[in-house]
């Protein structure tokens, strides 16, 4: 039932995409205060429908229709050189140990004061230098589904601020050169604070440095965007990232320090007909020697990933516009191979429908594999397939 309605709902969306020619633009709400002062305001909403084989704790197919995220968004400048950003999230997860997908926290919490093109000092609540999929986050990915890669620890909820990336710290960022082609960004933070593991309260070291090769990323502070729709030209930026904490990993009966690093790029261009040819590719490895078969025994160990990892992204998006948006088909293979343990695998291939960017799109998916798999007992490798229907709307 789930299944059908869902698939009604859908191709009225699209229906009406095509009967009514709604303005593709939008804007947030920015209250101007004087020449230095200003407010700005924003929201960002992403939701979908999965259906997963053998997804239901009986065998049965699995289904399940959420609200991935919802996201109020403020920016502000006090002063010449210090301006601040403020914003929260709805998760659909678990905080403290209780299920409740209408709980509110805080996402970023940043001061910052920002000086010239070469440097700059972000502090507070915020996403910790890592792959560009981290500094893209869900709402300014290329594909509805996030990378499958193993996550940095900063996504961990043994972190108080670990959720999406952030942890609290300060980072160091800024661009070198002429045309700013160099970027660099650089921090400390909480990191693990398990005073189990971490007994001798260590702190997160995390970097990041990228090369624009062709066009200049245009983006706040340090982030990114992992697609521009052709926007921006042609892109072609590879980046390395590295993070490293003493007795970041493990349990207390074997302590491991963590060492994360990845090396990431994209390539964009936009062809003599409009089409635009996006690529995205990562590779990642993780150190943390613990022992595998004593982790997990209290509540305070971290387990984190250990191994190398991988991915492949390929999108095309046709010139012709179609209703008010525009298709873009996509493909992408992904491989996580841990020191201990079975490799895994998953292919995804999709459709999107871009009406604005980042701003509006939906999409139609399917992946096969058996990344992040599991029965209701523990982990399993058989390969599974998963369909999904999803929107993503944002208010900038």
């Amino acid at each position: 039932m789930k299944k059908n309605l869902l698939g009604v709902l859908f191709i009225a969306f699209l229906a009406g995409i095509f009967l009514f020619q709604v303005p593709p633009t939008y804007a947030g709400g920015k209250i101007q205060i004087d020449d230095t002062k200003w407010v700005d305001f924003g929201m960002g909403i992403r939701s979908s429908y999965t259906g997963t084989e053998d997804g239901a704790p009986n065998g049965d197919f699995g289904n399940n229709i959420g609200l991935d995220n919802f996201r109020l968004y403020m920016n502000g400048q006090i002063h010449e050189y210090i301006k601040f950003e403020f914003n929260t999230e709805t998760t659909p997860f678990s905080i403290n140990g209780t299920d409740n997908d209408t709980d509110m926290f805080v996402l970023d919490a940043i001061a910052k004061f920002e000086f010239n093109q070469y440097i700059n000092i972000w502090a507070g609540r915020m996403l910790a230098a890592s792959d560009r999929a981290e500094l893209s986050g869900p709402f300014f990915a290329s594909t509805y589904t996030f990378n499958k890669t193993p996550f940095y620890p900063q996504d961990f909820g043994n972190f108080n601020a670990g959720k999406f990336g952030r942890d609290d710290g300060v980072n160091l960022w800024g661009a070198l050169g002429k045309k700013k082609r160099f970027t660099y960004v650089a921090g400390l933070f909480d990191g693990l604070d398990s005073s189990l593991v971490n007994s001798s309260d260590s702190m997160l070291f995390a970097a990041r440095v990228s090369y624009n090769f062709l066009n200049v990323e245009k983006n706040p502070g340090y982030y990114t965007s992992s697609t521009y729709y052709g926007e921006a030209g042609d892109i072609f930026t590879v980046a390395y990232a590295l993070q490293r904490q003493n007795h970041g990993a493990g349990s207390a009966i074997d302590t491991s320090d963590f060492t994360g690093m990845s090396a990431d790029l994209l390539y964009e261009t936009k062809l003599a007909d409009n089409s635009v040819v996006t690529i995205e590719g990562e590779v990642k490895h993780f150190d943390a020697n613990y022992d595998k078969s004593t982790c997990g025994g209290d509540a305070g160990d971290f387990c984190i990933f250990d191994g190398d990892s991988w991915l492949a992204k390929g999108l095309y998006m046709f010139p012709q516009q179609v209703g008010i948006g525009h298709f873009q088909p996509y493909v992408v293979y992904t491989g996580v191979s841990p020191d201990a343990g079975n490799s895994q695998f998953e292919f995804e291939g999709g459709l999107n429908y871009v009406i604005d960017g980042h701003k509006a799109k939906a999409s139609l998916f399917y992946q096969y594999g058996d990344i992040d798999r599991f029965d209701f007992s523990g982990l399993d490798n058989r390969n599974q397939y998963t369909i999904g229907l999803a929107l993503q709307f944002q208010l900038l």
